[in-house]
């Protein structure tokens, strides 16, 4: 554990200061504290703590490498992934999309993870880094300016203190911190989505590889996650219109068997579950930042932005972030100044690769969409992209950028000459009026 230095002011000094413990947070202090710095972390909770978000993306896998965790996280037990399937609620159609298959992905396994375990994980490792892990310490200010980051925060019993480094990392998730400080945020104003989920025993699962899959079931207006944490533990859960919910007056867990009992697909799944946790809901909706940085500030996770979950980028990019935030102090502190060119080089790669799920995510809410997604045809190797895409590749340059844009060219054809079958959601909308 590194020892606080403290200055002639009795103020603790820091390289960088960590709001927030959660994969983003985690993953930027123990890349620094690896390369020798000196880092504090500051977490409001305690953990292990409750947390959705399980399934990971291949990519996470190279990041989880270099920073140590790797070997950890084998000796976890956490379910291999292998790819992630897709139907429709009526079970019509299916799609099976293998992570090995496509020649522009190159990593191809991933982590079914329970968060509660799996970030308590990250957390200790940032520690055993050597990084200044503080729990249940609260940030109730933080500032930055040309020379310095300055935060305040309590332990909850009395105790306060303020911190100074040389650079402020806020981790704080989708309590977005100093983003709404400075009323940075900016809601989608089409993705207000409701999350309801609850962890199963009994769900039927697929055998071999592919029973470590992410199944998805796409109703018309909706979709379902079935995600296996354990050989008897599965996360599934629906994301839906917060509007639709609100106006069904129902209980969560009303509403939550209903949808699944209206679903031929989910019913074949669903038939012996049994609920071993509560059910949960959470507002699922979709936001951005107007920016990421700020003097000697970087955003990462979701407290840079966060989108809906469909394609289960959420901790692939908490930790891309993360790591490419650290690099970014890194060489900062090596050249020994602001780090303000470097710093919007970072913002420009981090919304470019939000930008590519961003896109995904509003695509996959429309017909058009996934007509084509659900219909993959090989010429110029257009599936192999959207893998690669949904693997975690956001840095693929040129043959990447243009068979992804060339797909969505397609997609808007589609929406007005047929060139796959078109999908009815006939049955789902007869199953929507079934729940209303």
């Amino acid at each position: 554990m590194f020892a606080s230095i403290m200055s002639p002011m009795g103020e603790l000094n820091y390289d960088a200061i960590v709001i927030g413990g959660g994969p983003a947070g985690s993953t930027v202090a123990a890349f620094l504290a690896r390369g020798g710095k000196r880092v504090l972390l500051l977490e409001k909770e305690h953990f292990p703590r409750f947390h959705i978000g399980e399934s990971l993306l291949p990519y996470n896998y190279e990041i989880f490498k270099a920073m140590g965790v790797l070997p950890k996280l084998e000796a976890a037990g956490f379910i291999k992934k292998y790819g992630a399937q897709f139907h429709l609620g009526d079970g019509s159609k299916s799609l099976f999309l293998n992570f090995r298959n496509g020649r522009f992905t190159r990593q191809t396994t991933a982590f079914q993870v329970e968060r509660a375990t799996f970030d308590h994980l990250l957390l200790k490792h940032a520690a055993s880094s050597g990084a200044e892990v503080r729990e249940g310490w609260t940030v109730t200010k933080c500032a930055t300016d040309a020379e310095a980051a300055t935060v305040h925060a309590n332990d909850g019993n009395g105790r306060s203190e303020k911190f100074r480094g040389a650079f402020l990392l806020d981790a704080s998730g989708r309590g977005n911190l100093t983003a709404n400080q400075e009323r940075l945020r900016t809601i989608h104003p089409h993705l207000k989505k409701l999350a309801i989920f609850g962890h199963f025993e009994g769900v039927e699962i697929d055998s071999g590889e592919k029973g470590g899959d992410t199944v998805i079931v796409r109703l018309e207006n909706k979709w379902f996650w079935v995600i296996p944490l354990s050989l008897q533990k599965v996360s599934v859960g629906c994301v839906m219109d917060q509007e639709e919910f609100a106006s069904a007056k129902v209980s969560p867990e009303e509403m939550f068997n209903r949808v699944w009992q209206s679903s031929p697909a989910l019913m074949s799944r669903m038939r012996s579950a049994k609920r071993v946790s509560e059910i949960y809901t959470a507002s699922d909706y979709s936001y951005s930042n107007r920016r990421l940085i700020g003097p000697r500030l970087l955003r990462v996770g979701d407290a840079a932005g966060f989108m809906d979950p469909i394609f289960s980028a959420g901790v692939y990019l908490a930790c891309y972030t993360g790591q490419q935030a650290a690099q970014v102090v890194l060489d900062s502190l090596a050249a020994g100044d602001d780090g303000a060119k470097r710093l919007k080089r970072y913002e420009k790669r981090i919304n470019r690769a939000m930008e590519y799920y961003r896109e995904m995510v509003e695509g996959f809410y429309t017909q058009p969409f996934i007509e084509l997604f659900m219909e993959p045809r090989p010429k110029f190797d257009l599936p192999a992209a959207i893998v690669a895409v949904l693997a975690g590749e956001v840095d693929g340059g040129w043959a990447m950028w243009w068979r992804r844009k060339l797909f969505f060219a397609l997609v808007k054809l589609q929406a007005r000459w047929p060139l796959v079958p078109r999908i009815d959601f006939g049955e789902n909308r007869v199953s929507d009026e079934m729940v209303k």
